[in-house]
């Protein structure tokens, strides 16, 4: 009669032979393990890793989830049937996962000394979740894992306690981590284009526009509004209607 494996057997084989990603070449075979690094968002926009400040799971995920979306303005007038989807913004990339973190020793770790379930929780906490009090505000994450490299910060941790001592203390956890991407400004107009001024731009006017204020969003300087004004042939210039679509052409 076949059996199924313990558990044993089975987080055994899920682990493998892994090798640290922390230095050294891994064995053949060896698998990359998961590893959140915290950096800083210096003031240029530059990011600086964290090294001292990182958490490499001892199990690799079954499965990631990775999305990414983009934001179309879908305006419609009176009488529409149909409107040209025009583009609005990128959203924020999204990455999410479950964990397993387990104490029982029966996981192979680097240094061979087993650590509880409440110390990997404390150190995940450490690199994911706690207030850094210096910035205020919690800190940026970077995910590194075979193909996977994403900046972001978490968005959302759930942790579930599935075996426990007699005493009570938990020696297994699922702990589900969704995280969502954070970019710097800077990085954030090269990744949509907007702020190129050798490329055509169509944009439509919002309350509150007005032609420098446009110009200096695209070019960088608004004394481009006159010749802009002639380009879409607008006769009055100080007045935007709401809705009316200006095209910005590169400069020569």
């Amino acid at each position: 009669m076949l059996t199924s494996p313990s558990f044993s057997e089975r987080i055994a084989s899920a682990a493998g032979n892994v090798g640290s990603s922390g230095g050294g070449a891994p064995g053949a075979g060896a698998k990359s393990r998961l590893l959140m690094t915290r950096y800083k968002v210096n003031a240029d926009g530059t990011t600086t890793l964290e090294p001292d400040q990182r958490f490499e799971v001892l199990i690799n995920p079954a499965e990631f989830k990775h999305v990414a979306g983009i934001t179309y303005a879908k305006d419609k007038t009176l009488g529409d049937s149909a409107v040209n989807a025009k583009f609005s913004a990128m959203n924020d990339e999204k990455v999410s996962f479950s964990l397993v973190l387990d104490g029982t020793g029966v996981v192979p770790r680097p240094t061979r000394t087993p650590r509880s379930v409440k110390a990997q929780l404390a150190d995940l906490h450490n690199v994911t979740y706690n207030y850094v009090g210096t910035l205020h505000e919690p800190p940026h994450v970077r995910l590194l894992w075979g193909s996977l490299i994403f900046f972001g910060r978490l968005e959302s941790m759930s942790t579930q306690f599935t075996l426990f001592k007699p005493s009570g203390e938990p020696l297994r956890a699922k702990v589900d981590l969704s995280f969502t991407g954070s970019t710097s400004k800077r990085e954030g107009e090269l990744v949509s284009n907007r702020s190129s001024p050798d490329l055509s731009h169509r944009v439509q006017v919002r309350e509150g526009d007005t032609l420098p204020l446009l110009c200096q969003r695209i070019y960088g300087d608004p004394g481009y509004y006159m010749d802009v004004a002639a380009f879409n042939g607008l006769g009055d210039f100080r007045r935007l209607r709401p809705g009316l679509d200006l095209h910005f052409p590169p400069l020569e």
